[in-house]
């Protein structure tokens, strides 16, 4: 057997329940992570929006409430491919809108995140902390930032969305593969956001990379309940990644307007524009305003979002809580607003009985 399909099994066998909580940037928090880490599943936490400081204090705070693994998350996406003509008509575009609430949009776009590979300061905090499990979104780290990483004893996970990006993870030396489907809430995390997209559903691509590698393949992508993680583990995943389920959680950092939305129900669609990478939303105001632009319209991400967070701030403070990136996978109808511990129990009940079935 692969040695890091041993270490990563290992881990997963140990939970209470093959789960994992989504790291869910800027909606996870080491209350959630750590109480879901608690209650014998794998908790998730966020930093690919953080700078290294706060992301420092974010892993302290989660090893305090938890002496149990949980995960981090980076992001390793490429550099923006700037465009000042882009980004000038995007603001543009939103200018109107601005109005309406009584504001104007960011003279200018900023490049709000750094990726993992340009951030020696990330991984110098990553080298102190040494959290259990760490996952990567939209590519790949350095070669050099693998070793260090597995040098200091963290199992290391990425995203694919496709074999050829599973073949490319495999080959990096990485100890697990997160197949995200097309249903999944949030960012897509395809390595070229420009490149052809299979749009693969959670079980053709976790079957398709389940059948390729020796490597543990967690199963993500519009799961919701433990039916759902008995069905994953079906296809030959060692374990279930939900995310859009512990949104509603108390212990999560979703405002009120994003929780109203998500247990209203309804719509989800895949979009570029609060970001300027393809990631599926609930049907709000952002969504709507943006339903006809075109991707080489909009700026490149992270810039475009940016503009994104200016004009959630803007409507926020005129009452409006229909513009924010409210994230969410297909099965968003189905999440339940209970503390992440009673999730956990609840997921876990759900899953013993479709497995006994």
């Amino acid at each position: 057997m692969n040695p890091r399909y041993a270490s990563t099994q290992a881990l997963f066998q140990a939970l209470t329940l093959p789960l994992l909580q989504a790291p869910m940037a800027g909606t996870a928090t080491p209350e959630l992570a750590a109480a879901v880490s608690n209650a014998g599943a794998l908790g998730g936490l966020g930093l690919g929006a953080s700078a290294p400081v706060a992301a420092h204090a974010a892993i302290l705070r989660t090893q305090a409430l938890t002496a149990r693994p949980f995960q981090v998350n980076l992001f390793c996406h490429a550099a923006p491919a700037r465009d000042a003509e882009v980004e000038s008509r995007w603001i543009e575009r939103a200018r109107p809108l601005f109005e309406t609430f009584g504001s104007t949009p960011p003279p200018a776009l900023e490049e709000i995140y750094r990726p993992f590979q340009l951030d020696p300061a990330m991984l110098e905090v990553l080298l102190e902390t040494r959290p259990a499990v760490i996952s990567f979104h939209f590519g790949l780290p350095t070669a050099a930032q693998i070793e260090a990483l597995r040098g200091a004893g963290c199992l290391l996970l990425a995203t694919a969305t496709s074999l050829e990006e599973g073949r490319r993870i495999a080959a990096s030396g990485l100890d697990a593969i997160i197949a995200q489907g097309w249903s999944a809430g949030g960012h897509r995390g395809i390595f070229d956001p420009e490149g052809d997209d299979e749009r693969l559903s959670t079980e053709a691509l976790t079957r398709r990379l389940v059948a390729e590698f020796d490597l543990p393949i967690i199963a993500a992508g519009g799961l919701m309940d433990g039916v759902d993680i008995a069905r994953a583990l079906s296809w030959g995943a060692s374990a279930a990644q939900l995310g859009t389920a512990f949104i509603g959680c108390p212990e999560s950092a979703a405002d009120p307007a994003y929780r109203e939305r998500l247990a209203a129900g309804g719509k989800t669609v895949m979009t570029r524009a609060i970001s300027g990478r393809p990631a599926r939303c609930l049907e709000n105001g952002f969504t709507n305003w943006a339903r006809d632009a075109q991707a080489d319209e909009i700026p490149a991400y992270p810039c475009a979002y940016d503009l994104g967070k200016a004009l959630n701030a803007a409507a926020k403070a005129s009452g409006d809580g229909t513009y924010g990136a409210q994230w969410a996978g297909t099965g968003a109808d189905r999440a339940r607003a209970l503390p992440a511990a009673a999730l956990v129990e609840t997921l876990a009940a759900e899953w013993r009985r479709a497995s006994s079935a």
